[in-house]
């Protein structure tokens, strides 16, 4: 399957978290927040300018800046 960031994720496609970047303190804080390798991410809504988009991953609506985003290598379920 074809890899791509989940900041290109498109609003109402699900992908699963391949892998990381890179690895640093926000990189673990986003783990943290459920966003680990294989977890299954939908994308809800993006703002008005686009950052930030709204994820909903693991039962919990989390809200990721592009920066985050682009660092989290996905592909389409």
């Amino acid at each position: 399957m074809k890899k791509k960031r989940l900041c290109d994720v498109k609003c109402g496609e699900t992908v699963k978290i391949v892998s990381f970047t890179e690895v640093s303190d926000k990189s673990r804080r986003i783990r943290e927040l459920g966003f680990s390798p294989e977890s299954s991410v939908t994308c809800v809504m993006q703002s008005p300018l686009g950052d930030p988009t709204a994820y909903l991953v693991r039962g919990s609506l989390i809200a990721l800046r592009r920066e985050h985003s682009e660092k989290i290598l996905v592909e389409v379920i």
